[in-house]
């Protein structure tokens, strides 16, 4: 057990006695250890070693030159900086290659890791296109995230059902270059 692990075990004994609960009850004697568990896998984002390896290939290696708009799409999880309750969705991402093309389950790979940190919605977006950005060197990339925040939903002003979303875009997306935002838009609709 490594020192972080018992760190998060011995203040979830502390948050269940702050609560009013008994944490050697039976139903709570091992949640400290299932809470320390989850949390590793929750907040990957903070292990350095976790984050992706980028695998990319030449564009034009084979004889193909692939220069239109690629564009994957999925959900993710992360949780609130602010209230440490999760939110949650899906995104699109696209992308215009110039030199590389990026292997596609990289793309959910690397929200993954961002998303596995405390995070707001606009940090994320913005955390994942500058990562990929930073090793493909596409000619622009866009990112849209809708989510599901219970900060908004289950406190404060308890609007269930109205979804967030965040955009970031960078190279030809951010000019919206031949019109290309627009189109990557009116697609994932």
């Amino acid at each position: 057990m490594t020192e972080q692990t018992r760190t998060i075990e011995e203040l979830i004994r502390q948050l269940l006695v702050a609560l009013g609960e008994d944490p050697q009850r039976r139903g709570l004697v091992d949640t400290p250890a299932r809470v320390a568990r989850m949390f590793a896998e929750f907040f990957i984002g903070y292990d350095q070693s976790k984050i992706p390896r980028l695998t990319i290939f030449p564009n034009c290696e084979d004889g193909v030159v692939y220069n239109q708009m690629l564009i994957d799409k999925g959900y993710y999880f992360s949780y609130c900086e602010h209230h440490i309750v999760p939110f949650f969705g899906e995104y699109a991402f696209g992308y215009i290659p110039d030199k590389y093309l990026l292997g596609a389950s990289k793309i959910a790979r690397t929200i993954d890791y961002f998303a596995g940190r405390l995070q707001i919605a606009e940090r994320l977006v913005q955390q994942v296109v500058d990562h990929i950005d930073s090793v493909v060197c596409p000619k622009g990339s866009i990112l849209v995230m809708w989510g599901r925040h219970l900060c908004k939903e289950m406190r404060g002003v308890r609007k269930y059902g109205s979804p967030y979303e965040a955009i970031a875009t960078t190279g030809v997306f951010y000019t919206n270059e031949n019109g290309c935002k627009d189109e990557f838009l009116s697609r994932i609709k």
